[in-house]
């Protein structure tokens, strides 16, 4: 004899039906092939970060956001796609997919492709290798294919340093040198002429010149007031750790920025702070201060941004016959096609 259902019993859940038992896999697949991906992600740049290969924040950030759109993306296909059933053919899905986001009308630029499909390389690479799985070549497969994407990082590589023109260089140091703006001038402004003088008395690239402190400049002790001639740079990215010696005419406006920023008193160890606590220098911040200085030297915005100074110092240094080693050294350069690609510029412009 059957029971009674006992009215006082909380009502059982129905049965899923087909197509909701399907989908709910589906979306457990889904979760699952989706953290897959951003673990592999994860432990790469872990290592990336522990072998110092990858120093930058901003470049970390923008690898990251790179992964976490192809991880939505993936996610949502049916079904979910894994880091292992990433294949050539997936991957130019999830690049024709990007036409018409943000703003995009067309397929995404080669450099950017490039960029993403090198990024899915390493990431199965480094997978592979700690899995001890088969090699996964998918990336590289679909990148063969392309031969814009394959000239788009061969031309970087290839690509000739941005530089000032002699004249530019001459009106931005008259520039530098001239009387700033109102007198007396904001200890922003003496900042911002301090720091171009260093990119092109000194050859300092945009990261170095914000991670430089205080105690990194070496002064002559037996001058009165101090001169500085010298500054230890710090290792920054693929530049190693380096000293060198300041111009004449930027060691002297370094001089009036290193009084002016005790008399106003500055926090913080960083030698270009942004604020009076001394927080560190913004890359944006730093960058725009030298677009306004060059427009207001009458120099035409182009592309290099403030490494056109950094280039424009190892020109000049070579063209007045410092060895190639010596600059190399100045600038902290380890690879010889870096200075083989100034070598290709000399060949090609007249003497300074």
């Amino acid at each position: 004899m059957n029971a009674a259902p006992n009215p006082s019993s909380p009502p059982q859940p129905a049965a899923p039906n087909g197509a909701n038992a399907t989908a709910a896999v589906n979306a457990t697949a889904a979760r699952g092939r989706a953290v897959g991906l951003q673990q592999a992600f994860d432990a790469w740049l872990g290592d990336q970060q522990r072998l110092a290969r990858l120093r930058h924040a901003s470049s970390q950030s923008v690898y990251r956001a790179m992964w976490q759109a192809l991880v939505a993306w993936c996610g949502r296909q049916r079904p979910a796609v894994g880091l292992r059933s990433l294949d050539a053919a997936t991957l130019a899905r999830y690049l024709a997919s990007r036409a018409g986001q943000a703003g995009l009308h067309e397929p995404l630029n080669p450099r950017y492709q490039w960029r993403l499909l090198s990024l899915v390389q390493r990431v199965q690479a480094h997978h592979s290798l700690r899995h001890q799985l088969a090699p996964h070549t998918a990336a590289a497969d679909l990148i063969a294919t392309r031969p814009a994407v394959r000239r788009a990082n061969a031309s970087l590589v290839d690509e000739l340093p941005a530089h000032l023109r002699p004249d530019e260089a001459r009106r931005l140091v008259l520039a530098l040198n001239r009387p700033p703006e109102p007198t007396p001038p904001r200890w922003q402004d003496l900042r911002n002429r301090c720091a171009a003088a260093l990119q092109l008395g000194a050859g300092l690239g945009p990261g170095e010149l914000r991670a430089l402190r205080v105690d990194d400049v070496r002064l002559h002790a037996g001058q009165q007031p101090p001169r500085p001639w010298q500054l230890d740079v710090p290792a920054n990215g693929s530049a190693r750790a380096h000293a060198v010696p300041v111009q004449g005419w930027a060691a002297r406006l370094l001089g009036d920025w290193l009084q002016r920023r005790a008399d106003e008193q500055l926090g913080g160890a960083w030698l270009f702070p942004s604020t009076r606590s001394g927080k560190p220098w913004g890359k944006v911040a730093q960058f725009e201060s030298v677009r306004r200085l060059l427009a207001d030297a009458g120099i035409d915005e182009a592309g290099g941004g403030s490494f056109r100074l950094r280039h424009t110092f190892a020109l000049r240094q070579l063209q007045r016959g410092r060895a190639p080693d010596e600059v190399a050294r100045w600038l902290g350069i380890a690879d010889p096609a870096v200075m083989a690609r100034y070598q290709r510029v000399l060949a090609g412009t007249p003497p300074r």
